[in-house]
C-alpha cells in the first residue's frame, strides 16, 4: 500500500465518514490546527531530556496528545459519530493549574514567552492552541460541533501557560517581565 493516493491533488479531501471538501474549508483548517497543537507537543515531550522535575508536566502533555487525537477524528468527522473528548477534562485541568498556580509566585506582571527550553516550547504550544481555538470557534459560527471541545481547548491553552511559568519556576530561571516602552 502507498501513503500517496493523488486523490488531493485537485485540491479535495475525505472527511472522516467519506464526505468530500476541498483542503481549505474551515473544518479541515481546524482539525489542522490541532493536528498542529499535538504535533507541537511531541516537539516538547521530545525536548525533555528525562528531566524528572517536570515528570508530571510530560505525563500530563502524553494524556493531552491523546485527547488532541480524539478531538482532530471528531472535527474530521462531518455527520459520523466517533469517540467524544470527556467534559471532565476540563475540570482536570482546571485541578492541574490550581495545584501549578498554589506554588508559583503570584503574576503580577504581563511576562514574555522565554525562560528554558521546556517553557519557551510550552508558550508555543500555547499560542498554536489559540490557533486552533480561533479556528474551532469560526467553525462552530458555520456548524454544528461538540461544544466541549471549545471549552477543551480553551482550558488547554490555560494550562500550557501555567505549564510554561511552572517550568520555569522548577527549573530556577525567572520570568521575563514586559517592560512596554
Amino acid at each position: 500500500m502507498t501513503i500517496y493516493t493523488k486523490f488531493g491533488d485537485t485540491g479535495n479531501t475525505s472527511l472522516f465518514g467519506g464526505v468530500v471538501v476541498k483542503k481549505d474549508d474551515p473544518r479541515v483548517g481546524a482539525y489542522g490546527d490541532i493536528d498542529e497543537l499535538n504535533a507541537m507537543v511531541g516537539v516538547i515531550l521530545a525536548f525533555n531530556d528525562r528531566d524528572l522535575t517536570l515528570a508530571p508536566l510530560y505525563e500530563s502533555l502524553q494524556k493531552i496528545q491523546n485527547d488532541l487525537f480524539i478531538i482532530g477524528a471528531e472535527l474530521s468527522a462531518k455527520n459520523t459519530k466517533v469517540r467524544s473528548i470527556s467534559p471532565m477534562r476540563s475540570s482536570e485541568f482546571e485541578k492541574e493549574i490550581d495545584q501549578m498556580w498554589s506554588e508559583l509566585p503570584p503574576l503580577t506582571n504581563f511576562i514574555l514567552p522565554g525562560g528554558t527550553k521546556t517553557s519557551s516550547l510550552l508558550h508555543l504550544a500555547r499560542t498554536v492552541c489559540r490557533r486552533a481555538e480561533r479556528s474551532i470557534v469560526s467553525l462552530s459560527n458555520k456548524e454544528k460541533i461538540n461544544p466541549d471541545i471549545i471549552v477543551y481547548v480553551n482550558r488547554l491553552s490555560d494550562l500550557l501557560f501555567a505549564m510554561a511559568r511552572y517550568a520555569n519556576y522548577k527549573k530556577k530561571v525567572g520570568e521575563i517581565i514586559w517592560k512596554g516602552k
